[in-house]
């Protein structure tokens, strides 16, 4: 996914589309794809077809996207063992996956909104320099 527009076309008009990518480290580490490979492969192709979902439909919204913050939005998926979340940013029509995790309360714990919030920071300072 990193990097790749696609474009698809329906009855001839072209959908516009997000270029879909992770967030990488400092280090080269990308937590988003790491996270995903961890996933079953059903929860894996969930995750996929619903950040597919975004990549063709954007802007959407609820259930399957919903606006955490400025310029923070998560995309909801069911899977086996809870809601699959995964954190992205939107910058010049490209998301960028800052963080996924399962979530199994009501809330987003304040920790996997911090990570996605301090994964936006470095983005931005990497992109200033």
């Amino acid at each position: 996914m990193q990097g790749c527009i696609y474009n698809d076309t329906v009855l001839g008009v072209t959908l516009p589309t997000l270029a879909v990518r992770f967030f990488r480290s400092s280090h080269g580490n990308e937590p988003v794809r790491d996270w995903l490979r961890s996933l079953s492969a059903v929860d894996r192709k969930l995750v996929g077809e619903e950040i597919r979902t975004v990549q063709l439909g954007w802007p959407i919204g609820m259930p399957i996207v919903r606006k955490l913050e400025t310029d923070l939005w998560e995309i909801r998926v069911r899977v086996k063992d809870g809601i699959a979340r995964v954190l992205f940013t939107i910058e010049a029509q490209e998301a960028i996956l800052l963080h996924g995790f399962i979530k199994k309360s009501q809330k987003i714990p304040a920790d996997e909104l911090h990570t996605a919030q301090v994964r936006l920071k470095q983005l931005r300072g990497a992109r200033r320099r």
